[in-house]
């Protein structure tokens, strides 16, 4: 390092005599008390509203913390030039300063307004003693750029505070909204489930909805970000399907919100329920859920199970189906794969439009005549029975499953 740079980093403090600097020290720290003291009596007075704690003593948190502050202060002045940085700035009270503005929900505004408050005013104080030692200027003006630095450690003290006051209000409100949303789901609440939930929404401020709609989401990564679903929604991301409640999932704008908060995601909403029967609308969304894992809906979305009603119902109970197709569709074991498929869609259309051979030959794109064949070979098969109303609605429900899982006419799948 040159001469020049040497010079220019001097410190101005550390060509004040020794004996001066031990003098300004004693001085200030004598009058450390009754500073500290005058800094909380104008504080007092411009914040009238501001709470006073007590510490283990009796002594009020903040005098303490304050006369603290100066002694740490005064106490580099004594020992240290201020090239050597910042003083060391003492932990605890101003962290419990940040700390108690985050749990009282409020900013960090008011609370750096009184901290530059009290370094005005230590520094009236300290200038006044530099002038009865004769500490040059330039190294009283140093001393001015060491409070405001001293200051920012004690600001970086409060908001690391404020930070872990923040992060474990966020921890308790997640406690307290997984809470709800367990007994949201419990199928069988302990005495008036209204009152139960009321009570626990009311904790985390959820206004209780008349109805929701919930949700199971499918991660598109492991660490994916939780997706920005809007105030009111609860969302859940411990779990290894999310889940999120949303309430009047009807109501303005809510679907356009959840759609492109949404956009990546895949999983399915349940249907819209009363708030109280919360468990049968995620049963319904893991239903769909499970569907969309096997290639039986579409995948890639986020659907919701009121678009997929058929679906849903008639290819949840498969071993139901599974038998009743077996004893519905027997006529058709001796007829070959493809004949037995086209005999399978021209039943189904039949059934569906309950119209003549025209209107069945329009649905399937064939002639009227092939129509006509198909109706007479189908009619050969299942005889009398194919009049019977019981027997064709149960006709009609194994086909159409058949047709969602894309086995439409093998009587061995139903």
């Amino acid at each position: 390092m040159t001469a020049s740079r040497t010079a220019a980093a001097r410190s101005a403090w550390h060509d004040v005599p020794r004996h001066q600097v031990r003098r300004f020290a004693e001085i200030a720290m004598a009058e450390a008390p009754a500073l500290a003291e005058h800094i909380m009596s104008e504080i007092r007075r411009e914040y009238p509203h501001l709470p006073v704690v007590l510490d283990d003593s009796g002594d009020p948190m903040a005098l303490v913390g304050i006369r603290r502050a100066i002694e740490v202060f005064v106490q580099h002045v004594a020992h240290a030039d201020y090239s050597a940085g910042r003083p060391t700035v003492p932990p605890g009270v101003f962290q419990e300063f940040g700390r108690g503005e985050g749990l009282h929900g409020r900013s960090l505004d008011s609370l750096q307004a009184i901290y530059r408050l009290g370094v005005r005013l230590a520094w009236r104080c300290f200038a006044d003693i530099g002038q009865r030692v004769d500490i040059p200027p330039p190294a009283m003006y140093e001393l001015v750029d060491a409070g405001y630095e001293y200051l920012d450690g004690l600001v970086d003290q409060s908001v690391r505070g404020y930070a872990e006051a923040a992060a474990r209000q966020a921890g308790e409100l997640l406690r307290l909204q997984r809470r709800l949303m367990e007994l949201l789901f419990t199928e069988q609440h302990r005495g008036d489930p209204t009152d139960a939930l009321a009570e626990r929404a009311a904790r985390i401020g959820w206004p209780l909805p008349g109805r929701v709609a919930v949700g199971v989401l499918l991660r598109p990564a492991r660490e994916a970000v939780a997706p920005a679903v809007g105030q009111g929604v609860l969302l859940d991301m411990e779990y290894e399907q999310p889940r999120m409640v949303i309430p009047e999932p009807d109501a303005a704008g809510r679907p356009e919100l959840l759609h492109r908060a949404l956009a990546g995601w895949s999983g399915a909403i349940g249907p819209p329920v009363a708030v109280a029967d919360a468990a049968k609308s995620l049963r319904w969304a893991e239903a769909a859920l499970r569907l969309m894992e096997r290639g039986l809906l579409p995948a890639g979305e986020v659907l919701h199970c009121t678009e997929h009603t058929e679906a849903l119902v008639l290819l949840q109970p498969e071993e139901l189906i599974d038998d009743l197709a077996l004893r519905c569709l027997a006529p058709l074991t001796h007829c070959g794969p493809t004949h037995g498929r086209r005999l399978a869609e021209t039943l189904l259309a039949w059934l569906e439009t309950r119209g003549g051979a025209p209107e069945v030959a329009a649905r399937l794109g064939v002639h009227p005549q092939t129509v006509r064949y198909r109706l007479r070979q189908i009619r050969e098969l299942w005889g009398d029975e194919i009049d019977d109303p019981d027997r064709r609605f149960e006709l009609e429900l194994v086909l159409r499953a058949q047709r969602l899982r894309g086995t439409l006419g093998d009587p061995r799948l139903g």
